[in-house]
């Protein structure tokens, strides 16, 4: 295990370091922080790999290679797949794989042994709720690592990838926990922390009419990152987070019936929105021998198999809508009306390709900031709103598209005017 001198020593050597580490270290005694990690499977392109491996390898930083100043100690594998790699990295770098979550905190002993704790539960063979939604066991996993917490009298930061669960109540008891035992907990997607092309934020306390997100994927999975798109900038609107009052979402001709409708109030989204998203795609589908053609509605209909759209409104009178243009478009672009503002304003969510796919050492940059510091780098209502809407989203999908009602999704929180996307 390196010492902090060592540590030190690979710094002056132009191994880059946070800029948070370098206070948080000095306040700190020569021990280096302990993680465990808990996954539902360990293999190649799994969020274990994209994240965990972030703590064992250090990642691109600043121009520079981070290596972080924590040790990865233990970890629980909920599964193991044929090509399971959580075997040969224990090997490798040496920790240890218990067989519950309990004894991965406590590092085999009695009582509470690791300082950080890190939770993906993404991939794996996990039941389907009634609504269709993958049953994964984060909040399982999270309920393990709080009864620990409560038997033993301590606590240790927390970061959970991705949303919180696939059940609303659980994802509040989830955030209600944390609060109650005064623990650091945070959360949430990669697409927030990445790079911004333009690198542009929206203005803090702007007032906004209407946003838009088209990204590409699934269900149940890159819908839960369009929206943490669309969340991590609305939530910087005059008067902060309202939470949402409703939604509905669209399948199939729905989606191309609400493309043509024209704006909003007749049942569609602003068409300059949606334009400047395209505009800003670099993915953006071209028909024969053309480089770069807007398409045409009957074009986009071609392009696009399984047209899925969320459109919600905010209890402030903010509207939204996420659409999931797969074959249209390979990326995430999002733009907003801002009152004041003749053209909207508009961004491409970059993220480089894989097998580096670089934004998830965006996402685990700031996990390490929390479980260095102590401190949270944005509020855990965000995934907690971003999770309902998810669940809410499936819902209505599950029962005809109907519009839903969600005053469980009162979520008010206000974020600080420091942003955390990457610009280095």
């Amino acid at each position: 295990m390196n010492s902090r001198r060592e540590f030190l020593k690979h710094m002056a050597a132009g191994v880059i370091a946070a800029p948070w580490i370098v206070p948080a270290l000095a306040r700190e005694p020569a021990r280096r922080k302990r993680l465990a990690i808990l996954t539902t499977e360990w293999r190649a392109f799994s969020h274990a790999w994209h994240m965990g491996e972030r703590f064992l390898v250090g990642y691109p930083l600043g121009g520079g290679w981070h290596r972080s100043p924590l040790d990865v100690v233990s970890a629980y594998v909920d599964q193991f797949p044929e090509n399971d790699l959580s075997r040969q990295r224990a090997k490798e770098f040496g920790f240890t794989i218990y067989p519950t979550v309990a004894e991965a905190l406590r590092c085999g002993g009695n009582q509470l042994a690791v300082d950080a704790v890190l939770i993906i539960g993404e991939h794996g063979n996990y039941p389907k709720s009634e609504w269709g939604q993958t049953q994964y066991p984060r909040y399982e996993f999270f309920q393990q690592v709080t009864d620990v917490f409560r038997h033993d009298g301590r606590t240790a930061a927390v970061f959970n990838d991705k949303h919180l669960s696939w059940k609303w109540e659980w994802a509040v008891a989830m955030v209600e926990s944390a609060r109650a035992l005064k623990f650091p907990f945070l959360a949430g997607s990669s697409l927030p922390v990445t790079w911004r092309m333009p690198a542009i934020e929206l203005p803090y306390g702007a007032r906004m009419s209407e946003v838009l997100c088209v990204a590409m994927g699934g269900v149940d999975s890159y819908d839960f990152h369009a929206l943490e798109v669309i969340q991590c900038m609305a939530e910087r609107r005059r008067g902060g987070e309202t939470g949402v009052v409703a939604l509905q979402a669209l399948r199939g001709d729905a989606v191309w019936r609400a493309l043509d409708a024209g704006d909003w109030s007749t049942g569609g989204w602003d068409p300059q929105l949606f334009a400047a998203c395209l505009s800003r795609s670099q993915t953006l589908a071209q028909p024969p021998t053309f480089s770069h053609r807007y398409p045409t509605n009957a074009q986009i209909r071609e392009y696009v198999k399984e047209p899925i759209a969320y459109r919600f409104e905010y209890a402030d009178g903010l509207k939204a809508t996420m659409l999931l243009l797969n074959g249209l478009v390979g990326d995430f672009t999002f733009a907003a009306r801002i009152t004041g503002e003749t053209t909207p304003l508009s961004t491409l969510f970059y993220l480089p390709p894989t097998p580096n796919v670089a934004y998830s050492a965006g996402l685990m940059a700031q996990a390490e900031r929390l479980f260095v510091t102590g401190q949270a780098t944005y509020p855990i209502e965000r995934t907690l709103l971003t999770t309902g809407l998810v669940a809410a989203g499936m819902q209505s999908l599950a029962e005809g598209q109907r519009r839903i009602e969600t005053p469980h999704l009162a979520v008010r929180y206000r974020v600080s005017r420091e942003s955390t996307f990457l610009r280095a």
